[in-house]
């Protein structure tokens, strides 16, 4: 798939890319690119494996700019993304892709996008803020759930899984390292060192490095809230465990003296005076009373009921 930058993206042949000045962006698989990778005259020799991809980056040559992408999958960010490569000159970008990532983002700039000044820098910038696109949003629902969820574990629901604050936390800490990287690849590519762009064009990858910068800030934020909300929980364990054991400490304490008293009673000498009495039985059972009210009258004091 080819394309001229012009007001809009049109479709076009490969022949038409080296035809004129204006400049173009190609969609090719890996196979393709070993095939027509001399056509392009771009004096590199790209080792490139696709399914070895494992971050976002760029890399300056002297005649071109290579990189690659790594994409989360925003439906699925514990899952794999996707990868796909590219080559850039003055004259155009190349992307190599073996899936349909790349191809689905140029096509959807191609339908919503009309520029007054088109350029190679300005497709860029928006083929960049299409991977990002809609981040903010699902940032905010993240930061709704995690509000939900610190509102359940106040109301003293026993449901919130340790593990799914883990998995958001792990989800968010992905989403900073794609950031980072497309921050350092925005400013590799503001630095212009081949002079491959416009000076008065590289304020579009300065504004996509001041958007990256507030993502990051937004997904620290949120790996904050999330760790914040995982002690909320453990804490709110930790008092219910020791509410129960001032429970027991208080039954134990006071089922102490009415054991001690049972015990005593429980040995049956010959001689003890309070088993011929008709008043024994009657006075154990209001001593072991009123022992029990006493316990609970010091406890209730002490606040420990």
């Amino acid at each position: 798939m080819y394309y001229l930058i012009k007001k809009t993206l049109e479709e076009c042949t490969q022949a038409d890319c080296f035809a004129n000045d204006t400049q173009y962006v190609a969609i090719l698989t890996a196979a393709e690119w070993e095939q027509q990778e001399a056509a392009f005259d771009l004096g590199i020799d790209l080792d490139l494996n696709l399914n070895e991809i494992n971050n976002t980056k760029v890399e300056v040559n002297i005649d071109s700019l290579t990189g690659t992408f790594l994409i989360p999958n925003r439906e699925n960010l514990s899952g794999d993304g996707a990868r796909f490569a590219f080559v850039l000159d003055e004259k155009g970008i190349i992307f190599i892709d073996d899936g349909d990532t790349a191809s689905r983002i140029v096509e959807k700039i191609k339908r919503s996008r009309q520029w007054q000044l088109p350029c190679l820098e300005r497709f860029v910038y928006d083929f960049l803020e299409q991977i990002v696109h809609g981040d903010m949003r699902m940032m905010e629902k993240t930061e709704t759930e995690l509000n939900q969820i610190e509102k359940a574990i106040l109301d003293g629901e026993d449901k919130t899984p340790l593990k799914h604050l883990s998995e958001i936390r792990g989800d968010i800490r992905k989403l900073r390292v794609h950031y980072e990287q497309l921050i350092d690849l925005s400013q590799e590519l503001e630095e212009n060192e081949n002079d491959f762009f416009k000076e008065e064009n590289l304020r579009y990858f300065h504004l996509f490095t001041n958007r990256m910068a507030r993502l990051h800030d937004m997904a620290a934020s949120l790996r904050d809230y999330a760790l914040q909300v995982g002690d909320l929980y453990q804490s709110q364990i930790d008092l219910k465990q020791n509410r129960i054991m001032t429970i027991l400490t208080v039954v134990t304490a006071i089922f102490m003296p009415l054991t001690l008293i049972v015990g005593w009673y429980g040995m049956n000498f010959k001689y003890m005076p309070e088993l011929n009495s008709p008043l024994g039985y009657p006075i154990v059972i209001a001593v072991s009373v009123a022992i029990v009210v006493v316990c609970l009258i010091i406890f209730k004091k002490k606040n420990w009921l």
